[in-house]
């Protein structure tokens, strides 16, 4: 759910080296919101910000939305309503937060399950796939305990079961596609502000 964990390592790497970071802000030329789409460690949460700073756009992460709406964690919400009360809501927080004009938008790793979010996704603005191997989103969520689709006995096996369900539906509302892997931060940024300012998008 919250993707900032995986990251911090890096994003500390990225702060202290200074020169990492793009140089400036960078506005694109429409005002739609710029959704990421992906799988729970893909990096959506820490990247977005990141992104939201060099495009000078209000950062929003769904999960976090629902959290100040509900007033308890999302892995709570799971176990109190499971995991069809969570989608719900999710479901309403996206309607609504797909509305805006100018942010960037981190949605949740399922937000994709349901066919409404996709035309949300789709129709509201551009969608960008953070993609990572199995291996790799493994590596950086090995230690966390706050995801609850993973609190089984093989959450590598699970992991890899989610990607196989989710790849298609992320990849169907896509508008750009980035391969998270190992790179910092701040180098999947820069790869991703261009592809942002190059894409067409209908007004």
């Amino acid at each position: 759910m919250n993707d900032s964990l995986p990251f911090e390592p890096a994003i500390q790497g990225v702060r202290d080296a200074g020169a990492c970071e793009p140089p400036e802000t960078t506005l694109l030329p429409f005002e739609q919101p710029v959704f990421l789409v992906g799988m729970m460690g893909a990096g959506k949460t820490t990247i977005g910000r990141h992104l939201a700073r060099i495009l000078n756009r209000e950062f929003m992460d769904l999960d976090h939305e629902l959290e100040a709406r509900c007033g308890v964690r999302v892995s709570l919400i799971f176990d109190i309503e499971g995991e069809e009360g969570f989608r719900k809501r999710e479901m309403a927080a996206l309607d609504e937060c797909s509305r805006k004009r100018g942010i960037v938008l981190a949605t949740g790793g399922g937000a994709v399950l349901s066919p409404q979010n996709r035309r949300y996704l789709k129709e509201r603005g551009v969608v960008v796939y953070l993609r990572a191997s199995a291996e790799e989103l493994f590596r950086r969520l090995a230690r966390d305990r706050s995801r609850p689709l993973l609190q089984t006995a093989d959450p590598q096996a699970r992991i890899s079961e989610l990607i196989a369900q989710r790849e298609p539906l992320y990849e169907s509302v896509a508008d750009l596609t980035v391969e998270t892997g190992v790179m910092p931060v701040a180098q999947v940024v820069r790869v991703l502000v261009p592809m942002l300012q190059q894409h067409e998008v209908l007004p």
